[in-house]
Formats: C-alpha cells, structure tokens, sequence
C-alpha cells in the first residue's frame, strides 16, 4: 500500500466507498474507517499503520 488510492481499495474491499465531494472531508471519513476496521481485527497493525500514515501525509499536503 503506496497511495490513496490504495486505501481506497483496501475500504472498498470491506464494502465501504467515501465520496462526499470535500476532499478534507473524505480523509477524515477515510481515517475513521480504517480506525474501526483495525478495532474490529479485520485488518493488520501494518495495514492500519500503513493507511494511517499515507492519510496523513494527504492532510498535511
């Protein structure tokens, strides 16, 4: 996992697709998604931490 787009897929895997047309918006609906599929063990400490990260490096751009 290298993009945001690659979040994207890994949330579409689960059935969840975020588009509300605010881009700040949706990273946060993204970041809170990935949190709660962590919490429910559906995905991996590397998978989350990874998610994470490519999240926040999009905010802060």
């Amino acid at each position: 996992m290298k993009t945001l787009y690659d979040v994207m897929q890994l949330l579409k895997r689960y059935g969840t697709i975020i588009y509300t047309g605010d881009p700040k918006a949706d990273l946060e609906l993204m970041e809170e998604e990935i949190r709660e599929l962590y919490r429910l063990q559906f995905i991996s400490a590397k998978e989350f931490s990874t998610a994470m990260l490519i999240l926040r490096q999009k905010k802060s751009q």
